[in-house]
């Protein structure tokens, strides 16, 4: 096994606010609703990835990757739940989140019940690689976020670390169950395939649905500067692919990409949360 992190839970509330849900980023809210759009996924995906992650925890014998699944478990039931709050405030918003929510959920029941357990382990491990380059993405552009609404930026750098710090977790569980087979391989690459086209399949729709109910499907300058931040410059998107590719190298490993030095940054998230905490009280 080759963990360079051992991930830790932090339980952590960002209490948005909510008049700033649907265009909390300085470049407007289409970038904003395309992040938002991202968050629709992660309650019911974080609680997929626990299922799968979890449903093999009792076949892993190496004590410190019973201590990762432990914490991975922690932070992804984190992760669900503070964007749930943001899910809520946009559904108030005129989000249609929930509905999009629930169609990824019955979507998931859908893998779970027809799937095996080694294929929605699978899945996770594909899905967990394409959260991670995306949150090294995030972290290696801080003007992704720039000056943003400061709670929200919080809430995404957590994500993008606390995804940083657990990225192996999943993946060295599918390693200890499956092998390092061709079988396993094959099962691990086909699997980020179909999953990032699933993905950006419902992506997209859903995310020109949720700027159509904002009122900007016809603001122009909002797609180019949306479609500047995904493909050009920040470009999020656009600097994965490499490392979208690399999944593909038969010894591939997700610390390969040894992105650790972002965790520094824990801190200074936990600053604005706490500043935020006194300014409440």
């Amino acid at each position: 096994m080759n963990m360079a992190v051992l991930p830790i839970r932090r339980d952590l509330k960002f209490n948005l606010p909510a008049d700033k849900a649907t265009d909390w980023h300085e470049a407007g809210m289409h970038v904003a609703q395309f992040f938002n759009t991202l968050s629709l996924f992660f309650p019911v995906g974080e609680r997929f990835f626990i299922d799968s992650v979890r449903h093999y925890r009792d076949q892993v014998t190496d004590p410190e990757l019973k201590k990762a699944v432990t914490a991975f478990i922690g932070q992804e039931a984190m992760h669900g739940r503070e964007h749930d709050e943001l899910n809520d405030l946009l559904d108030a918003a005129g989000v249609p989140a929930k509905a999009q929510e629930k169609f990824v959920l019955n979507l998931l029941k859908g893998v779970q019940k027809y799937t095996p357990k080694h294929f929605q382990l699978a899945a996770t491990v594909a899905l967990e690689h394409l959260t991670a380059i995306l949150a090294d993405s995030l972290l290696r552009n801080p003007e992704t976020l720039g000056k943003s609404d400061e709670r929200f930026v919080a809430l995404w750098n957590w994500h993008a670390l606390e995804e940083t710090e657990h990225k192996a977790v999943a993946f060295d569980v599918y390693t200890t169950v499956m092998g390092k087979t061709l079988y396993s391989y094959a099962l691990r690459t086909s699997t980020l395939v179909l999953a990032t086209s699933i993905f950006m399949a419902l992506q997209y729709p859903f995310y020109i649905e949720n700027v159509r109910r904002k009122g900007g499907l016809f603001n122009l300058k909002g797609w180019v500067k949306t479609f500047q931040y995904q493909w050009g410059r920040p470009g999020t998107l656009r600097q994965a692919v490499g490392d979208w590719f690399d999944w593909f190298k038969p010894g591939f490993h997700p610390w390969d990409h040894d992105n650790r030095a972002f965790l520094e940054r824990l801190d200074s998230v936990l600053e604005v949360i706490t500043r935020e905490e006194e300014k409440a009280a």
